[in-house]
């Protein structure tokens, strides 16, 4: 083995080009004399937030819509890539009783292609061959598509579950039936999530919910609703506005990918190093001092050692701790069965859509106007339906077709995961016109992508991951952030803080890691306007 050539500048080796990797590569050689050494084993960076693209067309592998109720990271982006020519596209980021221009940076003509947009988000739940809003809404086409009766009958299950909530509040189930009524939870709910994570709502833990529902209710839905005339229409921040009820937000020209090669680009006109096809397959340590990396090139199967002073991982917890070969048979067995959901997308391009009926809001080709529409139909296995024309015209090489993005959650290695594309592309379009969505004499091509350990899962061992935690927390040098990092079901924003987070108790000399594991651990998340560097 030989070894990378370190300059005398203490190094940070970092384990993942995703969000939360070069978050701390780039804050790294902004405010310290630190080098980001960055090792991904994929070929390009963004992690699960990186663009694929087929045939021209780009995908946007699980839909990532640029919003935070963080102000650091709003900003943080919009120093990335502005917001594009705000003479056509007037936006004001309004929170804390001020409104302001969101742009950090002039838009250059220039650079056409390098600036944010501003998207309308729409999402809808797809159920009984009916579209209903998400979130539900108490309005016309919802009572039109469910009836007075049904109507009635959720509204008392509601009430029962708002006066008798179940307690103590321990599974996820507890959590949606307390905050929708087991009435609507059946109907909405239920079918959706059980496809995700493959397991019963009975065995998730309510922590999921706290951290990716937070504090939705039908409440808070209908006063959304109520207060929805009165908002600004240019309000694009809407902080005051739970995550899941935004109407609008920022995305990149380019697909979600396009904000973290930029950043990647900027690490290392900084001097940092972004290294692509390079995993870290062993960690050298002396008791709690993490001394090198030992990584792989992915082409040649070289091995290399890389000396380190600090490390900052986003490695799945359980990879972290086999190369750290704890020598706890506790540690060790918890974070072998720490579990994961994987999932995949099939990407279809297809000439035409079949409009739903009685629908006025598709295009002249049948498009939906969706972002994404979540498929709450027990008898396909197919879990959201993404529309990647609307996140980004640009997207799309022929404006003129429509591409689809088919997302399945599935178990690394199971029937699905291990059908062949060329099935899994007949499968998926069949599923489509089976709901009636369009007729498989419109596909042109389609594509199939595949993303393990895309969803850490909150059940299994997971109720007891505060003692992989633990041992973690021993190692001075060692900062493990991010969505698997940290095995939570982070938001980018949230991997982003993690990762600010840990260079700053670097800079500090601060021994506590409190403040990357509070990040996405309470109902709200960094409300503050301070600014961290």
């Amino acid at each position: 083995m030989s070894s990378f050539d370190n300059t005398p500048r203490p190094v940070a080796v970092i384990a993942g080009a995703g969000p939360a990797g070069l978050t701390a590569a780039l804050e790294l050689t902004r405010r310290s004399n630190i080098k980001p050494l960055v090792f991904e084993a994929d070929r390009q960076v963004g992690g699960i937030s990186k663009t694929v693209v087929h045939n021209g067309n780009r995908m946007d592998l699980g839909g990532h819509r640029f919003f935070s109720k963080s102000d650091w990271v709003m900003r943080w982006w919009q120093q990335i890539l502005p917001i594009e020519d705000e003479a056509k596209t007037p936006a004001y980021i309004s929170y804390q009783g001020q409104s302001r221009l969101l742009r950090a940076e002039p838009f250059s003509p220039s650079e056409p292609d390098r600036v944010m947009l501003v998207r309308e988000r729409l999402s809808r739940i797809f159920y009984k061959q009916r579209y209903f809003d998400y979130p539900l809404q108490l309005n016309a086409r919802t009572l039109g598509n469910l009836g007075g009766t049904e109507i009635a009958r959720i509204v008392l299950s509601y009430a029962r579950a708002h006066f008798q909530p179940i307690s103590p509040e321990t599974s996820l189930e507890d959590f949606l039936v307390n905050r929708f009524g087991a009435r609507l939870y059946h109907t909405f709910f239920k079918t959706y999530t059980e496809k995700v994570w493959g397991v019963p709502c009975r065995d998730i833990s309510a922590d999921w919910g706290a951290q990716r529902i937070k504090g939705l209710s039908i409440s808070r839905a209908v006063a959304n609703a109520l207060a929805r005339p009165f908002r600004r229409p240019t309000d694009t921040a809407q902080k005051s506005v739970e995550t899941s009820l935004i109407e609008r937000f920022l995305y990149p020209k380019l697909g979600p990918g396009q904000m973290w090669e930029e950043v990647a680009r900027k690490v290392q006109a900084a001097g940092g190093e972004v290294h692509l096809a390079q995993r870290i397959v062993g960690i050298e340590r002396t008791g709690a001092n993490i001394k090198a990396v030992f990584i792989r090139d992915e082409v040649s199967g070289a091995v290399q050692r890389v000396g380190c002073d600090y490390l900052i991982s986003t490695l799945a917890v359980r990879d972290l701790v086999a190369m750290l070969q704890p020598g706890d048979t506790q540690v060790e067995a918890i974070a072998r069965a720490l579990p994961y959901r994987d999932f995949l997308t099939v990407g279809l391009l297809i000439t035409r859509m079949r409009p739903s009926a009685g629908s006025k809001q598709h295009t002249a080709n049948g498009m939906p106007p969706d972002n994404w529409i979540y498929i709450q139909e027990p008898d396909v296995k197919i879990g959201r339906l993404q529309i990647f024309n609307n996140w980004s015209p640009y997207l799309v090489a022929d404006p003129s077709t429509i591409w689809l993005g088919l997302e399945y959650f599935c178990r690394e290695g199971d029937e699905l995961w291990s059908t062949p594309d060329d099935r899994l592309i007949e499968f998926a379009a069949g599923e489509l016109e089976r709901m009636q969505m369009i007729d498989r004499c419109h596909l042109l091509d389609g594509t199939v992508v595949r993303v393990p350990k895309a969803y850490p899962a909150y059940f299994g061992e997971y109720k007891r991951f505060n003692v992989v935690r633990r041992y973690l927390d021993g190692f001075p040098s060692l900062y493990s952030v991010g969505r698997n990092g940290m095995h939570r079901y982070n938001n980018q924003d949230h991997s982003m803080l993690s990762a600010n987070n840990a260079v700053t108790a670097i800079l500090d000399g601060n021994a506590s890691r409190e403040s990357i594991w509070d990040v996405n651990a309470e109902a709200e998340y960094h409300e503050q306007s301070r600014s961290s560097g």
